[in-house]
């Protein structure tokens, strides 16, 4: 078995007990990223020399026999859209293909307090528009269970990279689910915590009501580590919460009896494919073989969501995106006047996805629109976060799938965008409402391809869907399998 095989929290035991170093560790990923990466092609920039000056320092404390905390020594990625001082931060976007932040996300911060070895930046749809990695201005990430199917989006770099074994642990961002569904369709686990939980300084901004950045690993337990160092209030974010912060690795028990498990009838829709039913519905069995009881509930206004988020969310996009003018930021297309120049840069640099999430977004607002359109979304969104509170005084945590099909092939839905957009239909309703989910993997198609569990929690409480996912996960050895790619087993 390689090292890259290995989750962080089985890593960090064999280094602590010095079975192994991190130059070893870090020397193994590389290797692996040698091996697979032109297959895989989850990375966008790959800091090798800074990985390897990281592993040695993490070596020459060991040696000394000094402590070491969970993630140091430990390789892992960052999504292409959280800011990372002195290495490129591109948004995988040709209007950011210079730009180097002058200084770190509070995410960021965080893990170098933690000394990770950081082997680089993440794929994703440009600006983080998108559902399959497909809207990468660079080059389309490839699913390591079957190269010709798409990893998910718009963390599919992240999610691809830990499920190919490039990285060992990744940070992704949840705008509609893509933290989520790339989890889902690589395998992997994702976690999107509740709004506000995880600073979003620093994160380049989609739809700011929407977006939270969150971990992307192997099993379980290394989310709930990570999210316990990424977490908390941040006086650079208004938007963060002030709530206490409890030690999440304290809910890794395997414990679900008398939990109460809500099915909402809205969540298995017509269309969804039969075989990520069954899976799901096996997985919801396991539960009720646990102790588990389960509750038939009704969320009546998920049909609005996928309308409501694509409302609100490309509005909010078109005011963040105004400052890529050529003038003030990114990169500038010359022409013959101030409007031609402003023009041509955005048209020259923007992807399709982007500009046509502009331009809806735009009109969204626009006089005499914005009353028929934002603000019914507004409302609408209400209704939606009113019906999680009414089901969550009868149940615990919320189950449903997390896509309503396995991972596609790749430009099986660019040319129907309506199509890729629903993707998203049992994913957004949780950012609307500013909850926390998880993905978890429960089962493979008949082609072998991944499916994931998707639970969903109250606000602030990620410990109980924590404790949920560990305990089907320790039940089954889906954390532990691996994509069959480049000879691996």
């Amino acid at each position: 078995m390689r090292l890259y095989e290995q989750p962080a929290h089985v890593l960090h035991d064999m280094l602590v007990n010095k079975e192994i170093t991190s130059v070893e560790l870090t020397e193994d990923v590389l290797k692996r990223i040698d091996e697979v990466e032109g297959d895989v092609k989850s990375y966008l920039t790959i800091t090798r020399d800074e990985a390897l000056a990281q592993a040695k320092a993490t070596d020459a404390k060991l040696d000394k026999g000094e402590k070491i905390s969970f993630l140091e020594g430990i390789p892992g990625v960052i999504k292409d859209n959280i800011c990372t001082k002195g290495i490129k931060t591109t948004c995988a976007s040709k209007i950011l293909e210079h730009f180097v932040p002058p200084y770190d996300a509070t995410v960021m911060t965080k893990l170098k307090a933690q000394n990770p070895v950081i082997m680089g930046k993440a794929n994703m749809d440009e600006f983080a528009m998108g559902g399959s990695t497909e809207n990468s201005a660079y080059y389309p990430t490839h699913n390591p269970w079957n190269t010709d199917c798409v990893p998910g989006g718009s963390s599919g770099g992240s999610a691809a990279a830990v499920a190919a074994g490039t990285s060992v642990w990744a940070l992704g961002s949840d705008t509609g689910g893509s933290i989520r569904q790339p989890a889902s369709f690589c395998g992997v686990v994702g976690l999107k915590p509740t709004y506000g939980r995880v600073s979003r300084y620093g994160l380049v901004a989609y739809a700011s009501s929407l977006d939270q950045i969150g971990p992307v690993t192997r099993d379980v337990t290394d989310c709930a580590n990570i999210l316990n160092i990424i977490a908390g209030h941040d006086e650079m974010d208004s938007t963060s919460s002030e709530a206490e912060v409890p030690d999440f690795t304290t809910a890794l028990v395997e414990d679900v009896k008398g939990l109460k498990i809500g099915l909402p009838k809205e969540y298995f829709v017509k269309g969804m494919d039969p075989e990520v039913e069954q899976t799901i519905r096996a997985a919801i069995a396991k539960y009720k073989e646990m102790g588990a009881e389960i509750v038939d509930i009704s969320l009546p206004n998920t049909d609005y969501a996928i309308s409501t988020y694509y409302l609100i969310a490309p509005a909010e996009a078109a005011t963040n995106l105004q400052r890529y003018d050529g003038v003030s930021y990114g990169e500038r297309i010359d022409g013959q006047d101030l409007v031609e120049m402003m023009t041509n840069t955005r048209t020259e640099k923007f992807g399709e996805e982007v500009k046509r999430r502009i331009v809806i977004g735009n009109y969204a607002l626009s006089a005499g629109y914005y009353d028929a359109y934002y603000l019914k979304a507004m409302k609408i969104r209400t209704l939606v976060a009113q019906d999680y509170a009414e089901a969550f005084k009868q149940v615990d945590v919320i189950m449903a799938p997390v896509a309503p099909t396995p991972a596609f092939k790749l430009g099986e839905m660019m040319s129907d965008p309506l199509q890729m957009y629903l993707q998203d239909a049992c994913t957004v309703p949780l950012n609307l409402a500013g909850l926390p989910g998880i993905s978890i993997p429960c089962g493979y198609s008949s082609t072998g391809l991944p499916i994931g569990l998707q639970i969903i929690g109250k606000a602030l409480d990620e410990a109980t869907i924590i404790r949920t996912a560990y305990t089907y996960e320790q039940s089954q050895n889906f954390h532990k399998e691996m994509a069959k790619l480049g000879g691996n087993n």
